[in-house]
């Protein structure tokens, strides 16, 4: 399945066309270079140290797609005057499993693309891609957690019309502080706008 998803959020004024695809062993390179950024290893829960990390952790986006319960995309920025497209960011639908109500979805953006409205317009075509194809299985809303002190995070969720439903306690190891719930119901908002 994974191989003929691909999917397009359109050029902005101040950024060019995003590309979703899954991700694949020729993005081990760049994925180690993203995760040099301390902000994102802050944020996230894998460590990429090398070539061999990012293999596996490819590796296992691989198995999330062949086992049908995680969907993680490479998000690729078009570069102007080039066929050539660079790594900027990383979604993910998880939690995925058929007649379940609810998923969840994460993201993050590579340092260099920070500004740019990459995670939000990529998380508006990944929650229509999510509705559209698997709604007729039972999904009615995606939810979006992250801390309370991931400021930028909680700005992507309110962009991106998932609204705020509550305060979650800490959770240690993978969630040291309070962390919000946002949630956005299949018929909430409007069409996507990113779909290309």
């Amino acid at each position: 399945m994974n191989d003929a998803v691909l999917l397009h959020a359109g050029a902005t004024q101040s950024a060019p066309a995003l590309v979703l695809r899954p991700w694949g062993m020729e993005d081990t390179a760049a994925l180690v270079e993203v995760f040099r950024d301390p902000v994102l290893r802050h944020w996230t829960s894998s460590a990429v140290e090398n070539e061999a990390d990012a293999q596996q952790w490819v590796r296992g986006q691989e198995r999330g797609w062949a086992a049908g319960n995680r969907f993680g995309f490479a998000v690729l920025e078009a570069q102007p005057g080039s066929s050539h497209e660079q790594l900027v960011g990383n979604v993910v639908l998880k939690e995925v499993t058929p007649g379940k109500p609810s998923a969840e979805v994460g993201y993050w953006t590579a340092a260099h693309a920070r500004g740019r409205s990459v995670a939000p317009r990529a998380l508006e075509v990944l929650t229509g891609w999510a509705f559209d194809t698997l709604g007729t299985d039972g999904l009615e809303r995606l939810e979006l957690l992250h801390q309370v002190d991931n400021l930028a995070s909680c700005r992507v969720a309110q962009k991106s019309q998932y609204d705020f439903d509550r305060v979650l306690p800490a959770s240690p190891p993978s969630f040291p502080l309070d962390g919000h719930l946002h949630r956005r119901r299949r018929d909430a908002g409007d069409p996507p706008t990113f779909f290309g």
